[in-house]
C-alpha cells in the first residue's frame, strides 16, 4: 500500500515537472526564434531613428517613443483611480452584496476583449469627447482596460494585512486615515507595486485598442503632444507584418521589432521585481 502511494506520488511529481518543463521549453523556443530572426537588424540606427521607404527601412524610434507615452499616459490615469479604488472596497466598503456585486463586475470587466475596449474608447474619447485619434484618447482606452487588474491588485495586496496591524494602529490612537496611510499602505506596497508595473507590461503589447484610438500607420516624426497621434510597436508590428509591397524586406523589421517588444516587456517585469524587493526591504527595515 505504503509503495503504490510512493509509486503514485512519484508519477504525479514527474509529470508536473514535465508539464513545468514543457512550458519552459516552449517560451524559451518562442524567444530563441524571435532573437535568431530579429538580432541581425537590431542596430543603433535602428532604435534611434524614424521609418524611410514606406517603412522597409530606417528604424523604429517614433514606435518606441509612442509605446512609451502611451504606457506611462495610462499609468497616470489607472494607478491612482485603480489603487483609491481597491483602498475603498476593502477599508471603507461595507461588506456585503454591494462589494461581492463590484467585485464581480470588476472581475467580468477584466475578462472582456480588448478590441471591446478599443471600440468603447473610439466611441467615448475619439468621438463624444472629441479628443480625436490621440495619446490622450489612446491612454484613456488603456487605462480602463489595466484599470481592473490594478483594483484587484491592490485589493488583493491590502487583504493579506492582518486585522491585528490595523487595530493596533488605532489602539495606538491613529485615526483611519492615518492607518490607511502609514501602516497599511507600506505593508501592502510591494504587492500593490507588482501589479501596476505588471499591468503597464500588459498595456505595452496591446493592439486593438490603439487601432481605434491614437495608432498612426505611418509617422515618421515625434508627436508634439498629447493630442497627436503617434506611433506604437505593437501595431507597427502588425502593420508591416500584414501589409506592404516588398514583405521580404519588411519581414526582418518586423521581428526586430517583436524582439524590442519583448525587451521592453521583459524590463518592465525586471522593474516590478527590483521595486518590490525595494519596498520589502523597506518594510522590514521599519
Amino acid at each position: 500500500m505504503i509503495n503504490k502511494k510512493r509509486l503514485s506520488q512519484h508519477i504525479a511529481f514527474g509529470l508536473f515537472r514535465l508539464l513545468s518543463l514543457g512550458v519552459v521549453l516552449i517560451l524559451f523556443a518562442i524567444l530563441g526564434f524571435i532573437i535568431y530572426k530579429g538580432v541581425g537588424v537590431i542596430d543603433w540606427d535602428f532604435l534611434t531613428t524614424a521609418p524611410t521607404d514606406g517603412m522597409t527601412a530606417g528604424g523604429i524610434w517614433p514606435a518606441i517613443v509612442g509605446t512609451f507615452y502611451l504606457m506611462v499616459g495610462s499609468a497616470v490615469f489607472a494607478f491612482p483611480v485603480g489603487v483609491m479604488s481597491g483602498i475603498y472596497m476593502n477599508e471603507y466598503a461595507p461588506k456585503g452584496w454591494v462589494v461581492r456585486f463590484i467585485r464581480m463586475m470588476t472581475n467580468n470587466l477584466s475578462g472582456i476583449p480588448s478590441i471591446v475596449f478599443g471600440l468603447f474608447g473610439m466611441a467615448l474619447f475619439v468621438n463624444y469627447m472629441d479628443f480625436g485619434d490621440s495619446i490622450l484618447a489612446g491612454s484613456l482606452t488603456l487605462g480602463l482596460l489595466s484599470l481592473p487588474l490594478v483594483i484587484r491588485t491592490t485589493e488583493e495586496a491590502l487583504k493579506a494585512i492582518p486585522d491585528s496591524m490595523r487595530e493596533g494602529s488605532r489602539a495606538l490612537g491613529a485615526t483611519k486615515v492615518q492607518t490607511i496611510w502609514h501602516v497599511i499602505l507600506p505593508m501592502g506596497m510591494p504587492n500593490i507595486i507588482t501589479g501596476l508595473i505588471l499591468a503597464l507590461g500588459r498595456v505595452s503589447g496591446e493592439t486593438a485598442p490603439i487601432l481605434f484610438t491614437c495608432a498612426a500607420y505611418f509617422l515618421p516624426q515625434l508627436p508634439a503632444g498629447i493630442l497627436d497621434q503617434c506611433m506604437a510597436l505593437p501595431y507597427h508590428l502588425y502593420v508591416i507584418s500584414t501589409s506592404g509591397v516588398d514583405m521580404e524586406a519588411q519581414l526582418p523589421i518586423a521581428y526586430g521589432t517583436a524582439l524590442v517588444l519583448i525587451v521592453i516587456i521583459l524590463l518592465v517585469n525586471l522593474l516590478a521585481n527590483a521595486l518590490r524587493k525595494y519596498f520589502e526591504n523597506k518594510v522590514k527595515s521599519n
